[in-house]
């Protein structure tokens, strides 16, 4: 959808959103122009742009404002973001229970960000009620439309067999599509069923994309795993985990 800018120009969301690589205080201008015409979806840019600190002064309370209104006018990741705002106590004080409102009312309307977020508190126990069936729910509706964290979980649910009949094979298919997807810990759970089907260099390559794509908490973890791994070339990896998790601290 474009939307008419001050100076006559037309935009739209994926043009703001190449502008914000090249020129971030341009595009931020830009974007706040059209969030104050009332352009929804860069009502909810703003929010993340502020959030983030891109091309504008960080403002985790200003991002919140502006992800309230973009989310009155029906945007479902702004819902979303008020979630994530609540939970994590960015410009608010952490209300887990109001996050899982949020995100159970974008969940609801079928946002797939909105499903694996609320499926997190649920499996949790935080903001609500611990209920690991719903959870599992979730995170099947989420990754059946694609959505690669959530593909990666439905897959250790299947392979743990809690809550849901064991499937090996689903639970190998799940990660497979999540590595293939780009998430790294579905990289890194495909890597560890193909290293123990014997099908090491295999196995290295998923875990090198998992070791180039991972944040920092998740390195730590992984070099542990793979630190205790049966095969030589898998636990060679442990220290190539350990050297990116301690360039990132």
């Amino acid at each position: 959808m474009g939307f008419l800018l001050r100076r006559q120009e037309v935009l739209n969301v994926e043009q703001l959103q190449s502008m914000l690589d090249d020129s971030p205080v341009r595009a931020a201008q830009a974007i706040l122009i059209a969030a104050r015409e009332g352009v929804v979806d860069a009502q909810a840019l703003l929010g993340q742009i502020l959030l983030e600190g891109r091309g504008i002064a960080r403002d985790e309370a200003l991002a919140l404002r502006w992800f309230r209104i973009a989310a009155e006018g029906g945007h479902l990741m702004a819902r979303n973001m008020i979630g994530r705002c609540l939970e994590h106590g960015w410009g608010c004080t952490v209300d887990e229970a109001a996050a899982a409102r949020e995100y159970r009312l974008a969940a609801e309307a079928g946002l797939d960000w909105g499903q694996y977020n609320y499926a997190n508190l649920l499996a949790t126990g935080r903001g609500v009620v611990r209920d690991q069936a719903q959870a599992l729910m979730l995170y099947r509706q989420a990754a059946e439309q694609g959505h690669a964290k959530s593909m990666n979980l439905v897959g250790r649910y299947l392979e743990d067999g809690q809550y849901c009949p064991r499937d090996f094979e689903a639970a190998v298919e799940w990660y497979r599509r999540s590595a293939e997807a780009g998430d790294f810990r579905g990289q890194f759970s495909y890597a560890a069923v193909l290293a123990d089907g014997g099908q090491i260099e295999a196995s290295l390559e998923w875990l090198h994309k998992a070791l180039a794509g991972g944040n920092l908490k998740f390195l730590w973890i992984a070099h542990q795993t793979l630190a205790a791994a049966n095969h030589p070339q898998i636990r060679a990896m442990a220290e190539a985990f350990r050297q990116r998790a301690a360039n990132l601290s």
